[in-house]
This record gives structure tokens, sequence and C-alpha cells, in this order.
């Protein structure tokens, strides 16, 4: 596992890593039942907002990091493809999400602890993917096999309100030469949608 994933240094703030991730879910109690209860992570503030607002959880994620939830009594309901993804990550199917949404949250664990943890989930009745391996090859990942250019491998799976989750175990370090691609634009989005069109026909 590395702690430290690239030698750069930010030059304009001292971030020190993540404090925390503000998710919305439906019953706090069964988020509660699921993160702390399944996954294990320990609830550690729980706060009511005023004015009958709701409430805001915050889970021990490792590290000094932790994940909030919000608990709104007026909240809308989760939209698959808007809100949270409308297949499931492992199936590989369209992942796609609203510009602003919250796509998933990957939890750095031990990458050789995956089939474990995936053998765990699975009995605690969580439908959860095989191992996934990130790699650079020209498919971009595989389920068989650890590319020579592997640089994360991962789990995945849904919590109570189907936000994806990922157990992900990085392989390596970063390197200068994992920076290759220029950001894309509102105006490649012409391009990238023939492209899709393309793959599938």
């Amino acid at each position: 596992m590395f702690t430290n994933l690239s030698a750069k240094k930010n030059p304009h703030f001292d971030i020190r890593g993540l404090n925390h991730l503000a998710l919305v879910c439906r019953d706090m109690k069964k988020t509660v039942d699921f993160y702390q209860g399944i996954l294990g992570m320990p609830l550690i503030k729980t706060c009511d907002l005023n004015a009958g607002m709701g409430q805001h959880f915050f889970f021990d994620a490792g590290n000094g990091a932790s994940l909030a939830f919000f608990w709104f009594p007026d909240a809308p309901e989760v939209e698959k493809g808007i809100t949270v993804p409308k297949t499931h990550m492992g199936d590989m199917g369209n992942v796609t999400t609203a510009v602003g949404s919250m796509n998933h949250v990957a939890f750095d664990v031990d990458a050789e602890m995956l089939p474990a943890y995936m053998e765990k989930l699975t009995k605690a009745g969580i439908k959860v993917s095989k191992v996934l391996h990130h790699d650079d090859s020209p498919e971009g990942h595989s389920f068989t096999r650890k590319h020579p250019t592997l640089w994360v491998s991962s789990i995945y799976f849904q919590d109570p309100d189907g936000i994806q989750l990922e157990f992900a175990g990085w392989a390596r370090p970063m390197r200068d030469t994992d920076v290759l691609h220029a950001p894309a634009t509102v105006n490649d989005r012409p391009a990238y949608l023939e492209r899709q069109k393309t793959a599938v026909a």
C-alpha cells in the first residue's frame, strides 16, 4: 500500500488529505447499519440540524478522513443515471451520472485483501463485483489478468441507497508518464458521443 502516490508537492495549499465527503441518505438508521454494522466504520459524530432540517452523521473512514451523511426529510428520491449510475459499476455497464453528482466513493485498502473482502461482503448479502484490475492496456481493465501497466485493483458494491462504493488498492506510485491526456471540454462532447455510437455499433 502506498501512502504517497506522488512526490509532487501542492504549490498553492497545504492540503493534507480528505477531511470528509458528505452524501445524502434516505434512511439514516439503514445507513448506520450498513456503514458501521457491515463495513465496520465507527460512527464518530451525530448532529440534529436546527429547525427540523434533518441530521448529519460522520463515520471514521481511516487515516483522519471521514464519510458523512445528511438525512433531509424533504430530499428528492434517488434517480438512476442522474444521482447514481444506472448500472452496478462491476457490471461495466452505463456508469454515467449528472454534472455535479457524486459518481462513487472509493475506500483505500490493501489490494491483496480484495478477494477476502469480496467474500465478507458476499456473506453479508451484498452484491459485489469480481476483482477488477485497472491498467493502461487498450481495454483499460481486466477481471482475469494483471497487465504490466496495472495501477489499481478494485471491487465494487452499493450501499442501501444505491450509492456506488469501491474498495481500491493502489498497485504502484503514480509517475509523470501517467498524466498523458488533455482535459476534455464541453466542445469535445460531440466527438466523444460519436465514438460511443461507433463502439456500440
